[in-house]
């Protein structure tokens, strides 16, 4: 079998690129990475013929010479199990691709189980020298990550952070949709409401759950009971199974994610009870999966590659030396399904 080897066509170096144009190695260098140090006349005439040759910068190359490398993080701190059932972080980390491709980026990707492994992960990430930058989702209260960040002098974005933590942030505002949809069972007559919450530890469960209680307050009904869940179906079946069972349970529940509300129907369904006859039920997130179960849900609905498409233009801004405003997107909007229905009368209620 003929030797094919030479036939391989052969990678194109700066080298290549220098002789040429007839310049030293520092020009060329310089300019087709954007330095100082050659003319404007010599910088097009190399430009030129490094398109002429097919000349592609290596990723190890551009690294040694912009001192960047070219990848940021994502630390999830979740149970392999709970991630899997969860399609936010699909759509999150799509939104980040969708940006950071065009520059050649790649994303880093790290799961943990506790908080001392992320942080570990994160400290790791920057002095390894492994990253330019990285994002930080689902924080916590007093989240240690932030003062770790400054501690690294490393650039990054939170996600839905707490102006407190002084983070650069890209935010879309919970409360707006869990008021209207607590308002939009008020509106059916209900009066005992209560609340399937995500862990208590996450700024984003506390906003959920302070909007719900805060939205009963202004209408002097009576907080309802409340379960905290993990955001996972299971959780929402244990929640209809607490809830449920007790003699002053709520007409209606609002859940603070959709796999916990759809979780709560079927606990429901395996105590006997109707939804919405019996209790009416909402979520949030608009993920696929409430359009497909009976009843479909009402719920609101989020948009984590557009989250996501942000956080990573701000990050990739910031590791070019700017220093970009924090972000808004549109809240969720409410969907409206057949899981809420009128307040049970009195008589006919479990």
């Amino acid at each position: 079998m003929p030797d094919r080897t030479n036939e391989r066509k052969k990678r194109v170096t700066i080298v290549d690129v220098a002789k040429a144009a007839g310049v030293a190695l520092s020009s060329a260098s310089a300019a087709l990475n954007n330095r100082p140090g050659v003319s404007n006349e010599t910088r097009k005439r190399i430009a030129a013929k490094a398109e002429e040759l097919g000349y592609a910068p290596s990723l190890r190359g551009r690294s040694l010479s912009s001192k960047r490398t070219f990848s940021v993080g994502l630390v999830i701190q979740r149970d392999i199990d709970v991630l899997e059932s969860d399609p936010f972080f699909g759509s999150f980390i799509t939104g980040i691709e969708e940006v950071i491709s065009h520059r050649d980026y790649a994303l880093v990707l790290q799961i943990s189980k506790n908080e001392e492994e992320t942080l570990e992960r994160y400290r790791k990430l920057s002095l390894d020298g492994r990253v330019d930058g990285v994002f930080l989702n689902e924080l916590r209260i007093n989240d240690e990550r932030a003062e770790l960040i400054k501690e690294l002098d490393l650039p990054a974005v939170a996600i839905n952070s707490a102006d407190s933590l002084k983070l650069p942030n890209v935010r879309q505002d919970a409360s707006v949709p869990f008021r209207q949809l607590t308002e939009l069972l008020i509106e059916q007559g209900h009066t005992r409401i209560g609340h399937v919450s995500g862990p208590r530890e996450f700024l984003h469960s506390f906003v959920r759950e302070h909007a719900w209680e805060e939205t009963l307050k202004q209408h002097c009904l009576p907080i309802g009971p409340i379960f905290t869940g993990d955001f996972t179906y299971e959780g929402g079946k244990k929640a209809a199974f607490a809830l449920m069972r007790d003699k002053n349970r709520p007409t209606a529940v609002v859940c603070s994610n959709d796999l916990m509300a759809v979780g709560f129907i079927q606990g429901c369904k395996d105590l006997g009870m109707r939804v919405p006859q019996d209790v009416s039920v909402t979520g949030y997130d608009g993920i696929a999966l409430s359009t497909y179960i009976r009843p479909t849900l009402v719920t609101a609905k989020t948009n984590p590659r557009h989250l996501a498409r942000e956080a990573a233009e701000m990050l990739m801004q910031i590791v070019d030396g700017g220093q970009p405003q924090n972000r808004t997107i549109p809240p969720a909007t409410i969907v409206y399904g057949n899981s809420v229905g009128k307040a049970p009368r009195a008589e006919n209620n479990f």
